[in-house]
């Protein structure tokens, strides 16, 4: 009696059909266009990129996973959703009109010279603080400070480590988002920016050294010229106008020889990767990479280190596949981002952005404030340095209309509040419907 034939055995693959095409598949498209061009998808950690009202929520445009006419209308629209009232006390506050008005005649403009700081709580990164200058219409020069701007003339920890990071999109000014894989984002301040510059003077005695700052230009140059005048010399000094800082507020920002041979040296290699299970490619420090990586979010700070010298507290590239976890990434898509990847790697400039003044990624510079240009002299009290306010600088410390006074101190996530809508970075997440998440631990403030 004939027996039932078992299970047919699997087909034979066509050696002649290449591997990645196989991964190809057809199906009903989950997202939806509207008419401004923006888009919805679902996250792979199940939260959607649309928020309630039906438009895309701002983590989704800062990623690229939406596309949006008028980032000023929408920021601006969201900004002034997001506005608490009442207003936190005890803090200024720039209106979102005022924001507006102050990002209009910036950007754009080839004399605008827009600068923010953000405060970004990132789950890898750690809490950190950016400092943005517009070098161009539509760009701007960004460093990862790990600690905050210095406001204390006699702190034993007035330097801060700079890292230089990717050239950013102007309209990354405006933001306010939050999500799980970045983290939350504040204007910690904003305003506009004026390069300053002057002479070093010798500690061999009393004359005068010649220095690759010494140069004093046209006053026809624009502060944009001016700014890469001083970068190029590795030494800016430049004046904050902002809302939270206070009134003549000067810093100075320095890139020694050896920091700039570092740098260049390591952004002209290529990072090394290593087989990871699943296809991912994963360089070192958390940068992934090569076949498989996933596209670098603009509004991840690549940054390296930002700590005083003794202090190594590391600010590590944000593996941006924590975004794309359980996401089914098909091999076209794959490729794609990887050509992307390799132009924001090859230019330091993220899409849309244009780097005209040769940044170069993850080199370290060294932040002060600038006691002299600040307000500050110097006296000796008790047998020790100390530096005070002159007559003027404590005139505009008693007027300060709810700006910051000498000394400040910047106290982080669970303290700070966004000038523009007063809220903590843990309110930014709430209203952008993150849940579950979990900021880098070990972040202290420098209260000396």
């Amino acid at each position: 009696m004939p027996t039932k034939r078992g299970p047919s055995p699997k087909f034979v693959g066509n050696p002649f059909i290449k591997k990645k095409n196989l991964e190809w598949s057809l199906g009903i498209p989950s997202s939806t266009h509207d008419s401004d061009g923006s888009s919805s998808f679902d996250e792979p950690n199940g939260q959607e990129l649309r928020s309630e009202d039906g438009g895309p929520k701002a983590s989704a445009v800062e990623a690229g996973k939406a596309k949006i006419e008028d980032h000023l209308d929408y920021f601006t629209g969201l900004l002034t959703k997001a506005a608490l009232s009442p207003f936190p006390s005890g803090i200024p506050r720039l209106l979102t009109e005022g924001y507006r008005r102050l990002y209009e005649a910036n950007s754009g403009n080839p004399k605008g010279a827009h600068f923010i700081v953000h405060q970004h709580d990132h789950p890898v990164a750690g809490t950190h603080y950016d400092l943005r200058l517009q070098i161009n219409e539509t760009s701007s020069a960004s460093w990862a400070i790990m600690y905050g701007l210095p406001g204390d003339p006699n702190s034993q920890r007035l330097n801060r480590n700079a890292t230089e990071t990717r050239i950013h999109c102007l309209w990354n000014h405006l933001r306010e988002t939050a999500s799980a894989s970045t983290g939350s984002l504040i204007i910690w301040d904003t305003g506009t920016y004026t390069v300053l510059f002057g002479r070093e003077r010798s500690k061999r005695g009393d004359s005068t050294l010649q220095s690759e700052s010494d140069y004093d230009p046209s006053p026809e140059l624009t502060e944009q010229e001016k700014l890469r005048q001083a970068f190029q010399a590795r030494k800016i000094r430049i004046r904050l106008h902002g809302t939270r800082l206070p009134h003549n507020y000067v810093l100075n920002l320095r890139l020694t020889k050896d920091e700039d041979i570092a740098g260049r040296a390591k952004g002209s290699r290529r990072p090394k990767f290593r087989r990871r299970r699943g296809g991912l490619a994963q360089g070192r420090g958390g940068r992934g990479a090569g076949k498989g990586k996933v596209a670098e979010p603009e509004t991840t700070s690549d940054s390296d280190s930002d700590s005083d010298s003794d202090d190594q507290s590391e600010i590590v590239n944000a593996p941006s596949q924590e975004a794309d976890k359980g996401e089914d990434v098909s091999a076209m898509e794959k490729e794609i981002r990887e050509l992307e990847d390799e132009e924001v790697r090859r230019t330091n400039a993220y899409p849309g952005a244009n780097n005209s003044i040769g940044s170069v990624h993850q080199r370290r510079w060294y932040l002060s404030i600038d006691r002299t240009a600040s307000g500050f002299t110097k006296h000796r009290r008790a047998g020790k340095v100390v530096w005070e306010p002159d007559g003027d600088a404590a005139e505009m410390e008693e007027d300060a209309g709810g700006r910051l006074k000498y000394p400040f101190y910047v106290h982080g996530v669970e303290v700070e509040r966004s000038v523009v809508t007063g809220r903590l970075g843990a309110e930014v997440l709430r209203d952008e419907g993150v849940v579950g998440y979990v900021g880098r631990k070990g972040w202290r403030p420098v209260l000396k």
